[in-house]
């Protein structure tokens, strides 16, 4: 079994094209979404119509919530030079749109055939604004996966890939598909944008779990192009990016 996990694309389709073709070149099961799908970005409606198309299990982030729902945007730590862009986005949605929006889970179980449980989610089981990074401390760890009996842990959020052992459980981060941040984002140190994808894949052959963290590279002056044709409020910031 090999399944791709994808996360935080923020509504940047071609770096999600990209993605898809890697992921149909390695012969991928199935795809879990791990949310943050149309915000941000240029390109919503292609987004959402792109992850409509193939069966998946589709996890709800902080931003997914923020666009059912702009009120809670502070509350969902969306930063406030975004909530502009957030209202854009809304208005190109339709009914259905926000119907399939609001069908996305808060978590998702599975267990391989060799026996591995893994829990997949967003910022962490309990929170869509939880951020698990290398440097998280053990006791919020604890207090993230309490009662958790999955051994592999699997969220998005932070927008930089990781691979961490926490006793007995693997915790992993799959990276962005469209917003890959050079260093982790702290308040006063904005965030920089990398010229590539990512995403991750989990596979189990007999005994072996295997974990593949990658990067796909994509045409950003193609995102520009169409970035500079939107009208997307934050444009300014995208060509500041790259």
């Amino acid at each position: 079994m090999r399944i791709a996990f994808i996360s935080d694309i923020h509504g940047n389709f071609t770096a999600l094209q990209a993605v898809l073709a890697d992921i149909k070149s390695q012969g991928a099961d199935q795809v879990i979404c791990l949310g943050d799908t149309i915000s941000l970005g240029p390109q919503p409606l292609e987004t959402l119509n792109a992850l409509k198309e193939f069966s998946s299990i589709y996890i709800m982030g902080n931003h997914d919530e923020a666009i059912i729902d702009p009120k809670k945007a502070a509350e969902l730590e969306i930063t406030e030079h975004l909530v502009p862009d957030l209202y854009w986005c809304r208005e190109r949605l339709s009914a259905s749109d926000y119907e399939f929006l609001r069908s996305f889970q808060s978590t998702h179980e599975m267990t391989f055939a060799n026996g591995v449980r893994l829990l997949a989610f967003h910022g962490s089981p309990i929170s869509t604004t939880d951020i698990i990074q290398a440097t998280t401390p053990p006791e919020l760890l604890d207090k993230y996966f309490a009662g958790q009996t999955a051994t592999v842990l699997i969220g998005g959020h932070s927008h930089i890939q990781m691979h961490r052992r926490y006793g007995k459980k693997l915790i992993l981060n799959s990276g962005s598909v469209g917003n890959a941040f050079e260093f982790a984002f702290s308040p006063g140190n904005p965030p920089h944008l990398l010229p590539w994808a990512e995403y991750a894949i989990v596979s189990q052959s007999g005994n072996t779990f295997n974990v593949d963290l990658r990067r796909v590279y994509f045409n950003t002056d193609e995102l520009l192009k169409t970035v500079k044709a939107s009208g997307l409020p934050g444009t300014a910031w995208w060509f500041k990016q790259y």
